[in-house]
């Protein structure tokens, strides 16, 4: 089965829901009216002034972060409203290829973004249209990725070796997420197609060094450990939070 009879059958992908909330994308119309496309959120010059989503959606997120999260500074902030929107993306673009050996065309013209929704990111995409499975790499870290990282590294003091080893992160754990998925489905078929697509995945320069191939650890830190009351991930590259006992 392929994603083109997927998608005529299920137009609104609604199927990629059993595999957790992560995978949900929405179709259509975003009920909440218009909303910003993420090629908009990528390009919008950054605003030093009142919040506002629809002028400048990638700062009106991270702040949005902080205050709900009560970060200590800007780059923590950052951080984590990069890794929530590159586990989206990732599951999404992954399950469908997973599952179906297709791709969904994930345009960042075509795709909108609620930055002012909660976790996971809200997304809505005007139209279902397959790619081929190939494309995978295209789709998410080419065309929403690289200019997501290079947005957030240059506004918010964060490096962008950190925010690759937030994609990388995303990525093996949209592997995880699918093989649970798999083994409770008995589809062992899925979570093989889903490690042999991370896998290529995982040779671009970007993303070949952020983990360890042996453990599976991060090489990098995401910063949670900096919240008030954080701690260390699972993937985390310390076995607990620097500076404490």
């Amino acid at each position: 089965m392929v994603l083109l009879a997927f998608v005529d059958l299920d137009p609104e992908l609604a199927a990629l829901g059993s595999l957790g909330g992560f995978f949900v994308l929405r179709t259509g119309v975003p009920r909440r009216g218009p909303l910003p496309d993420l090629a908009h959120a990528y390009a919008a010059a950054p605003s030093d002034g009142p919040d506002d989503a629809y002028r400048d959606p990638v700062t009106f997120r991270v702040r949005k972060v902080a205050r709900s999260l009560h970060a200590p500074e800007v780059r923590v902030a950052a951080s984590i409203a990069h890794q929530g929107l590159a586990a989206r993306l990732w599951s999404v673009a992954l399950g469908c290829a997973a599952l179906y050996g297709r791709v969904p065309d994930l345009d960042p013209g075509r795709l909108s973004w609620d930055p002012d929704g909660s976790a996971p990111e809200d997304l809505w995409l005007d139209e279902v249209r397959a790619l081929p499975v190939d494309a995978l790499d295209a789709v998410v870290r080419e065309a929403h990725l690289v200019p997501l990282t290079a947005a957030l590294a240059s506004r918010n003091g964060v490096s962008a070796g950190l925010l690759w080893g937030n994609a990388g992160s995303a990525l093996a754990g949209a592997v995880r997420m699918i093989g649970h998925w798999a083994r409770a489905e008995g589809r062992a078929d899925v979570a093989e197609r889903a490690h042999g697509l991370a896998a290529g995945l995982f040779t671009h320069p970007d993303l070949s060094g952020t983990l360890d191939p042996v453990t599976g650890r991060r090489r990098s830190c995401c910063l949670y450990y900096r919240l008030p009351g954080g701690g260390v991930c699972g993937d985390c590259c310390f076995d607990r939070p620097p500076g404490r006992d």
